[in-house]
């Protein structure tokens, strides 16, 4: 009798204990968030990201998927505000865009959604089967890559956001460039040769594809760039990320298996 009743009040504490450390006050006002779209951009852009690993909560604070929280996104009413927590695990949690609010939030905000959703989708199955030339000739396939941890960045010349990000990924190359199991990779839209005149002023330490356009569009249906990928030892991919900040995160994780 005595055993149950001390397992009745541990179950409780613990029960309690997982009340009180579950978040549930958001790190800013969800309604003073949208007064503007400069201001709603500008938090979107810098706390939320949604390549990583979170914890997701519905617009009642109950939890559910990843899945479902970035399908609400997309197809919903919606955008998505960080809880403040006691330790460094990511929160998010729905939260309803205001009858007034800019459109764009709307429009915007349903984009980032859809393509989070379908890179969601993505990891987990095998990286479309391919065999091309880098710039320097050397064949790079599917077979070749085998027993490595990939990183491929998808980008074209023209691609501002794209170039921006050159010093921040040339300098996590250089940092993993004794890992001989991890291999940097490119694939980028443009011809061979305007792809060297271009690297000749701003370099890239990637192994650079050239003339990938259709196999991003139709074998990735890629629509959005920089698009970033990781790539497991096994060739499936293990991450989809739309940034720097996204990828470095990632990889450090994807490294340490």
């Amino acid at each position: 009798m005595q055993k149950s009743i001390n397992f009745i009040i541990a179950f409780f504490i613990f029960a309690v204990s997982f009340a009180q450390s579950k978040p549930e006050t958001p790190e800013v006002d969800p309604i003073q968030i949208q007064k503007t779209y400069t201001d709603w951009s500008a938090y979107q852009s810098k706390n939320i990201m949604l390549s990583r690993d979170f914890t997701a909560f519905d617009s009642n604070s109950k939890e559910i998927s990843k899945e479902s929280f970035l399908d609400q996104l997309a197809n919903g009413n919606y955008i998505p505000i960080r809880l403040k927590s006691e330790d460094s695990k990511y929160y998010y949690q729905l939260f309803g865009i205001q009858p007034n609010s800019d459109t764009s939030i709307k429009a915007t905000i349903n984009q980032i959604g859809f393509d989070a959703y379908k890179n969601f989708k993505m990891e987990g199955t095998a990286f479309p089967k391919f065999s091309f030339k880098d710039l320097n000739g050397n064949l790079v396939s599917n077979e070749s890559m085998k027993g490595k941890i990939i990183v491929i960045k998808c980008w074209y010349i023209h691609c501002t956001p794209c170039i921006k990000e050159f010093p921040q990924v040339n300098k996590l190359a250089n940092e993993y460039k004794d890992r001989k199991d991890i291999l940097f990779i490119s694939l980028a839209e443009d011809s061979e040769e305007q792809l060297k005149v271009f690297l000749a002023k701003r370099p890239l330490k990637y192994e650079v594809i050239p003339n990938m356009k259709v196999y991003m569009n139709e074998a990735l249906q890629l629509n959005s760039f920089p698009t970033h990928f990781i790539l497991n030892k096994e060739g499936m991919i293990a991450k989809v990320l739309p940034n720097f900040e996204s990828l470095e995160v990632a990889l450090a994780k994807e490294s340490k298996l």
